[in-house]
C-alpha cells in the first residue's frame, strides 16, 4: 500500500460529529439564498412554513435599520493594536513560512491585534459545532504565545481527507473542511520526485495540487474598516470565550481592483456595503439572539475533482 493511500485511510477513520448545527445571520441578503439554504441543508427544511422563515428573516432584517440609526459608524471605530514585542519570534517564524510568502505577496500588509466585535464580516454562516471544539482545544485563559499560534498556526491541518480514484483520468478529492480547496498545476523536475516506479527515465511530471489554504486570520483594510476575510470560525470562538482582540494579519486596499485581486467575490460584488453602508454586519451579531438563528444541519464534504488529458501527435519542423 503506498504512501498516499495510507494516509488517505487514515485520515478516513476520523468520525465527523453526528449532528451539525448551522449558526445563520438573518436579515442579510438575499432572502432567497436564506430559504435555498434551508431547503437545502437544514433538516426537514423542506417541511418548514417558508411564511415563517421569511417573517423572521425580515423582522432581522428591521433590526438592522435600526442599527443603521443607532450604531452608525461604528465599524470605523474597531481597534487595531501593535502587538506584544515578546511575540517577534512567532511574528518572524510565520512571515518566513512559504504559506504566508505566497499567499500575501501581492498588496501592503502588516500584523496587528483587532477588535473582534466591530470587524465587518461578509460570511452568512458559521459551523457552531467547529467553534465549541476550537473553544475546547484552546481553552479559557491561553497566554499571548497560545493565542499567537492559534490565529496563525504553522501545524499541520487535522481535517481529514480522503482521496478516490474514480476514473482513468480523474481523481476526487473529500473533506469536510471549508478551507479545502485546488491551488494549482506545477510542473516538476525528475529530481523533485523520488520513489516514483516507472518503466523508463522520467523527462517531467505535471502535478495537479490539492490542499489546504493558509489558514490565518486574515482582514482586509480599507475605508478606515477591517473585514474579516479568513478564520471566521475562530474569530467566533475567542469571541465566545471573552477574548476581545485577535492577532491577525492585515492587508490594507486603496482601491476596488486591489480588492478584486485579494478578496471573495462576494465582497467585491458588493463593495459598498461593506466599506460604506453606515452599519454592515459584524462579528459581533453572530451573538445576538435578535440576528441569529441556529439550524440543524446535514452533514456536507467539500469535493475537488481533478482531471487531466493526454494528446500524442507529431508536427513537421
Amino acid at each position: 500500500m503506498d504512501t498516499l493511500e495510507k494516509q488517505s485511510r487514515r485520515n478516513a477513520s476520523i468520525d465527523a460529529p453526528a449532528l451539525c448545527e448551522e449558526i445563520w445571520l438573518l436579515g442579510q441578503p438575499t432572502l432567497q439564498r436564506y430559504l435555498d439554504f434551508v431547503d437545502e441543508r437544514v433538516i426537514d427544511g423542506a417541511s418548514l412554513d417558508r411564511r415563517a422563515l421569511t417573517d423572521e428573516w425580515r423582522a432581522a432584517n428591521d433590526y438592522y435599520d435600526e442599527l443603521a440609526t443607532r450604531e452608525a459608524g461604528i465599524a470605523n471605530t474597531a481597534q487595531c493594536l501593535e502587538l506584544d514585542a515578546t511575540l517577534k519570534p512567532l511574528l518572524e517564524e510565520v512571515m518566513a513560512d512559504a504559506r504566508y510568502r505566497n499567499t500575501y505577496d501581492a498588496l501592503p500588509t502588516r500584523f496587528g491585534l483587532v477588535e473582534l466585535d466591530k470587524l465587518v464580516v461578509f460570511q452568512h454562516h458559521v459551523t457552531h459545532n467547529f467553534i465549541e471544539s476550537l473553544k475546547t482545544r484552546l481553552g479559557p485563559k491561553p497566554d499571548a504565545a497560545i493565542l499567537f499560534r492559534f490565529c496563525l498556526p504553522l501545524a499541520e491541518p487535522e481535517a481529514p481527507v480522503q482521496i478516490k480514484r474514480v476514473g482513468s483520468k480523474r481523481y476526487a478529492f473529500h473533506s469536510r473542511s471549508t478551507d479545502f480547496r485546488f491551488h494549482k498545476p506545477v510542473l516538476l523536475r525528475p529530481e523533485q520526485i523520488s520513489g516514483l516506479d516507472t518503466y523508463g527515465t522520467i523527462a517531467g511530471v505535471v502535478g495537479l495540487v490539492v490542499g489546504f489554504g493558509s489558514n490565518f486570520i486574515n482582514v482586509i483594510e480599507g475605508e478606515h474598516r477591517l473585514l474579516l476575510h479568513n478564520g471566521y470560525h475562530r474569530a467566533c470562538a475567542l469571541r465566545a470565550l471573552g477574548i476581545t482582540h485577535a492577532p491577525c494579519i492585515i492587508q490594507s486596499i486603496t482601491r476596488l481592483d486591489e480588492l478584486e485581486i485579494t478578496a471573495n467575490h462576494r465582497i467585491v460584488e458588493d463593495y459598498a456595503r461593506y466599506f460604506g453602508a453606515p452599519r454592515p454586519p459584524l462579528l459581533k451579531d453572530f451573538f445576538d439572539a435578535r440576528l441569529r438563528k441556529v439550524l440543524p444541519t446535514h452533514k456536507v464534504e467539500r469535493i475537488i475533482e481533478v482531471n487531466f488529458e493526454v494528446r500524442d501527435y507529431l508536427v513537421q519542423q
